[in-house]
């Protein structure tokens, strides 16, 4: 065996069926003559960055991460930093990061993307010791996530967070300061303030037009909409791609403070922390080494993976005959 070693940290909650997934895994990467990976559970009490922070002192060279974005979150927290790559294998519904790598729900593109050996090193936000690669934020779009429930999103998919977000849309707005850079406090009444590392958020919708994931900076989007009408200029802003969007502020930074006068809902990659008062929210340029597809058509992680999908044909075929 030629390939690296490689483990892979699953969430079995999200995974329909974990015999399938393990031949799926291991065929495919015999086929390409790799060794057979270690698989990892998560656990209630640990989301995955023990068992990834246990599979690297074991000598892995590559994690794969297989689960929701809590997963894909505690994996990246893990790997950031150090020289082992990181792979996507997307399970459950929200894969926030896996829908800016164009996987979709297709655990064999991902492993084929590991196979062929794209890698990019891509910075990291951190919000205490936890770390994100996709967006943090604080408002609205937590209470969105906050709002939709698992059964919809099972249902639904990326859809249900429309009907999360239908109900929380009208809410009152926030009392925050935001610094910059460590600048002069900025007083704002927004309903959200997302800090994002690549620019295409949930729905493939491109909220940051300048973000790209290997710039050694983050973008703060600052959205103040009083009323519905100004929800639909937002919505039309970002889907038109217009350079600068009613209602909403842009900036780019390497240190973000935000702090309210009240607990706000919060988020991370998609994934639901607990609420807070306050996000201290700073960049580690290019501490991530992330499997990505080839080829690349856009820098920042939107890729075009029809050539990688069609080879992973070949994943499918290895398991199909493991069985």
């Amino acid at each position: 065996m030629t390939g690296p070693r490689s483990a892979v940290v699953v969430n079995p909650s999200k995974v329909d069926d974990m015999d399938q997934l393990r031949r799926l895994i291991t065929s495919g990467l015999a086929e390409a003559g790799w060794p057979e990976p270690r698989f990892l559970e998560t656990t209630p009490e640990d989301a995955g960055r023990g068992q990834a922070e246990q599979a690297v002192a074991d000598g892995a060279e590559l994690v794969f991460a297989c689960g929701g974005d809590g997963t894909v979150m505690a994996v990246v927290t893990a790997l950031a930093g150090t020289d082992v790559g990181m792979a996507v294998l997307p399970a459950g519904t929200g894969n926030l990061l896996a829908a800016n790598l164009g996987l979709a729900g297709d655990a064999a593109t991902g492993v084929q993307v590991a196979i062929e050996g794209g890698r990019k090193r891509i910075d990291v936000g951190q919000v205490g010791d936890q770390c994100f690669a996709v967006m943090a934020g604080m408002g609205f779009d937590a209470e969105m996530l906050d709002a939709t429930s698992e059964t919809a999103k099972k249902r639904l998919g990326s859809i249900a967070y429309v009907g999360g977000g239908l109900k929380k849309l009208l809410a009152n707005p926030m009392r925050v300061r935001v610094v910059i850079d460590g600048g002069p406090p900025m007083p704002r009444h927004p309903r959200t303030v997302i800090v994002g590392n690549v620019g295409r958020l949930q729905g493939g919708l491109r909220l940051l037009e300048e973000a790209t994931p290997d710039d050694g900076k983050l973008d703060v989007a600052i959205l103040s909409p009083n009323n519905l009408w100004h929800w639909l200029a937002i919505g039309w802003g970002v889907l038109s791609r217009r350079k600068r969007i009613p209602r909403m502020e842009t900036y780019r930074a390497e240190r973000v403070e935000i702090r309210s006068n009240r607990p706000q809902p919060r988020q991370l990659d998609g994934d639901l922390i607990d609420p807070g008062k306050s996000m201290q929210i700073t960049i580690k340029p290019k501490a991530l080494l992330l499997c990505v597809p080839r080829p690349a058509s856009d820098p920042d992680l939107a890729y075009d993976v029809s050539v990688t999908r069609d080879a992973a044909e070949g994943v499918r075929a290895a398991a199909k005959e493991a069985e």
